[in-house]
């Protein structure tokens, strides 16, 4: 008979390392998973190729933002024949830039495709490893909805990563192509200030970066709780998800107990939790647009008022106005990204968080500390089945057998018996070998393999020679 368990607790070390993990940690994790990935190549030399097709754009953009002066001459200057020169210099730039675009679209795509394949592969991989997902199950909340995680959070990983690491990488060299426009407009200007010179080389550029630095700054002040609300929020949904899977599961002992109205006012209750997270979520949101509406209206005439002194000063022409315009609107918004995306990356963060505290948790459920116990397990000759002074420890306690040491030889037909309570389920997870922490030994029949019925019987979804072989894979026909 087993022995109630004692106050011996057992830390598992999942919850431990999955609280411990810090940004680096979380990238570090999704970078190995891809590294080993069977698609990494692929992954790689697609990363090259849009990589290419970026600088091949931004080259097109300075091409296009200096079409803009002899353009806008020409309408000043009323010459029809330079106009019309323009339009078809206007459409093969133009033509050259839609093709890049295109081809732009569709590698984003791919990537976006390939990355989630990727992610995807790697946490099946590693959850369907022997006994993860049980002791996973049994680790806390990281534990909960492995589903979500797996689906619908790597997806959502996977697509803003390709999105904000494009446009990132689209604005930086964008900013470095467009830096050099604006330092040459503004280079050699001096100001006049009642009867005073002062001279700022690149003003410009000067101005663009205090521009778009108070504006990131002030962004970031304002819309980092969505980081903590958005993880909050994924954390909800799977919760109001998890408890209509079980409703859905369990209609007919709901109907039989006429227990509609109490699983009803559960689901509220967990809908209501997912609405509260989205009305914090918005009301930051709402805070964040304070900012950036208002920058963004802004924008509208500060290049104008930017390059207006150079202007007005007669050193650049109406053309040169447009141009300086347009390479100020590309500076700032390549300066812009963080602002323009400040909400995608605090959705980004906690979707990393979700996947990759997930990774880490599947990593550890195999790790024990220093200080831990694991059961022994060996080989016996004589078919027995035996234990040796076997405790089985959790964080609830210890659980044992009242005698210390027990066979069970071929044959013989044993029961084990315990209050509620006393562990026995634990007990027989340790036999399976799925619970590995406490101390003792287990003794295994010698070239058997023990069958184990679990409490609820498990199907899987296939033919019936499939079900009849599980769990043995099946051989490719």
């Amino acid at each position: 008979m087993a022995d109630q368990p004692d106050n011996a607790a057992a830390v598992h070390p999942v919850a431990v390392a999955v609280e411990a993990s810090s940004l680096r940690d979380q990238v570090a994790t999704i970078r190995r998973a891809l590294a080993r990935s069977p698609v990494r190549k692929w992954l790689l030399w697609t990363s090259v190729g849009i990589m290419a097709v970026i600088i091949a754009t931004s080259i097109g953009q300075v091409l296009l933002n200096r079409w803009n002066q002899p353009f806008y001459d020409a309408l000043s200057r009323r010459d029809m024949a330079a106009f019309l020169h323009q339009l078809l210099v206007f459409a093969m730039i133009a033509g050259g830039l839609l093709v890049l675009n295109i081809g732009q679209t569709w590698l984003n795509q791919m990537i976006r495709l390939k990355l989630r394949e990727a992610l995807t592969l790697d946490l099946i991989d590693q959850w369907m490893r022997p006994a993860r997902a049980f002791r996973l199950a049994n680790a806390g909340a990281i534990g909960v909805n492995p589903d979500q995680r797996m689906q619908q959070d790597a997806a959502h990983l996977s697509d803003l990563s390709t999105d904000l690491g494009v446009g990132l990488l689209q604005s930086c060299i964008l900013l470095v192509s467009f830096v050099g426009v604006l330092w040459e407009l503004s280079s050699g200007f001096v100001f006049h200030i009642g009867g005073t010179s002062l001279a700022i080389p690149g003003y410009m550029v000067w101005a663009a970066i205090l521009y778009a630095g108070i504006a990131s700054w002030l962004s970031w002040l304002v819309g980092r709780p969505l980081i903590r609300l958005n993880s909050d929020r994924y954390t909800r949904e799977a919760e109001l998800r998890s408890s209509m899977v079980r409703v859905n599961e369990n209609v007919d002992a709901i109907a039989l107990y006429h227990g509609e109205a109490d699983a009803r006012r559960r689901l509220e209750l967990d809908l209501g939790t997912v609405l509260g997270a989205m009305r914090r979520i918005y009301t930051a949101q709402i805070n964040l647009s304070w900012v950036t509406d208002t920058y963004g209206w802004i924008t509208v005439v500060a290049p104008i008022l930017v390059a207006s002194p150079v202007y007005f000063s007669g050193d650049i022409s109406f053309g040169g106005l447009m141009m300086a315009v347009g390479a100020f609107n590309q500076v700032h918004s390549s300066l812009r990204w963080f602002i323009n995306n400040i909400g995608s990356i605090a959705d980004w963060r906690a979707t990393l968080m979700r996947v990759a505290d997930f990774r880490i948790a599947l990593d550890e459920t195999d790790a024990l500390h220093d200080t831990e116990k694991r059961i022994a397990f060996g080989q016996n000759v004589n078919g027995s089945l035996t234990f040796e002074k076997l405790e089985v420890t959790s964080p609830e306690g210890c659980t044992r057998l009242a005698d210390p040491h027990v066979e069970i030889r071929p044959g013989e037909r044993v029961m084990i018996t315990g209050d509620p309570g006393a562990g026995k389920t634990l007990f027989f997870r340790a036999i399976a070998g799925l619970w590995p922490w406490g101390s003792g030994r287990i003794g295994l029949p010698s070239g058997e393999t023990p069958i184990f019925v679990p409490r609820v019987p498990y199907f899987p979804v296939g033919t019936l020679r499939e079900v009849l072989d599980h769990p043995n894979v099946p051989a490719p026909a």
